[in-house]
């Protein structure tokens, strides 16, 4: 099962709630993350959220993909995401368009 910031908290709150808060919601629930903001690896307290909550997340890293490519990224890359995904987090992998590669914690 797929869920969105918007199925979670609903349409508005999806709006504003924090990259902490939903991280944290998403670790809880040993869900599986799929984000298009590889910033979130340079930001303390996102990482601090990852960390504690041990979320195993796959990001994009290039930030001008049209939404046809980031979806044909995550695609292209699904057999690797499940493969890495049963390995217990906190980790960040970042996926190209050939591959995954971890981003953090470095290896």
């Amino acid at each position: 099962m797929v869920h969105t910031l918007a199925s979670v908290y609903g349409e508005e709150r999806a709006q504003s709630v924090s990259d902490e808060e939903w991280l944290a919601f998403a670790g809880e629930h040993g869900w599986v993350v799929l984000m298009k903001d590889d910033r979130i690896r340079r930001r303390p307290a996102e990482i601090e959220a990852l960390r504690i909550a041990g979320v195993r997340a796959f990001c994009l890293t290039n930030a001008n993909l049209r939404a046809v490519e980031q979806s044909e990224r995550f695609v292209a890359n699904r057999h690797r995401i499940i493969q890495r995904a049963v390995k217990p987090g906190p980790f960040i992998d970042g996926v190209y368009a050939h591959g995954l590669k971890r981003l953090w914690p470095r290896p």
